[in-house]
């Protein structure tokens, strides 16, 4: 597979956000369509929904790895820890990168936004942030766990 980091790079600078830009640029090879994929991970951006929790890059990695390795089975716990161990590997990877995978954090900000609106985005939104970076993180981390054909 041809890489498609710096696609999900670009589908974030033309303003999807950063939950969205990771998810929506792999999900088509799990059978999700573009609009489903938008839509599933649209309020995972800016930490769950502007909470400034979990990063909506890594939110969309554990989404990733659900379609690729995903517990379907209520009774396989095996499956279950299975999944959860690929999540943590992937969280762990992006935290050794970034020291966190709270999105806050990864911001610099104190605590939680009150307003749930978005920014708007322009040139400076774009510089003075890291979330560029963190969706190519992402990205990689994507096609290095998920992706790869080892």
């Amino acid at each position: 597979m041809q890489s498609r980091v710096e696609q999900a790079v670009q589908t974030f600078e033309s303003g999807y956000g950063c939950a969205q830009s990771v998810f929506a640029t792999y999900a088509d090879l799990f059978g999700i369509d573009r609009e489903t994929a938008l839509k599933l991970a649209s309020p995972m951006g800016g930490g769950i929904g502007r909470m400034r929790e979990v990063c909506g890059t890594v939110s969309a990695m554990a989404l990733l790895a659900g379609l690729k390795e995903g517990n379907i089975d209520p009774s396989d716990e095996e499956g279950r820890e299975r999944i959860y161990l690929l999540v943590r590997k992937m969280s762990d990877s992006f935290r050794e990168e970034n020291g966190t995978i709270i999105c806050r954090e990864l911001l610099g900000l104190e605590e939680r936004e009150q307003s749930a609106k978005p920014g708007k985005r322009t040139e400076e939104y774009y510089a003075s942030r890291p979330c560029s970076r963190l969706v190519r993180c992402a990205a990689k981390l994507v096609e290095e766990m998920l992706l790869s054909e080892d």
